[in-house]
């Protein structure tokens, strides 16, 4: 985890499945619960998604909306994004191509 501005970058790696969701929550709930206005997850560097790992993203953006704050999530993982489109969660995640690409989005999720 790394702050750029008011905005908190998480990179996830490895298998986002039950395992992955358990690891990652210790990591992730702190950072959703602190002051930043953004955070960004990246998942650049994972390398399987699943109900789980969609599973800890939407907690993600509850707790991150309930504070008035936004998610970002970075993934170009073709079998990721296929995933995220067949559950219905593309559009409400909007996963974009890179960290750079995250933290330039001003516009609040819908």
């Amino acid at each position: 985890m790394y702050d750029v501005g008011d905005a908190a970058v998480v990179e996830l790696r490895g298998d986002l499945d039950l395992v992955g969701f358990q690891l990652a929550i210790p990591v992730l709930d702190p950072v959703t619960a602190g002051s930043a206005r953004t955070v960004v997850v990246d998942l650049s560097r994972s390398t399987f998604l699943d109900c789980s790992g969609l599973s800890l993203l939407m907690r993600a953006q509850r707790r991150l909306n309930a504070r008035g704050a936004r998610l970002r999530v970075v993934c170009t993982d073709p079998m990721s994004l296929r995933v995220m489109g067949i559950t219905g969660l593309k559009t409400t995640l909007s996963p974009v191509a890179s960290v750079r690409e995250a933290l330039a989005r001003q516009e609040p999720e819908s």
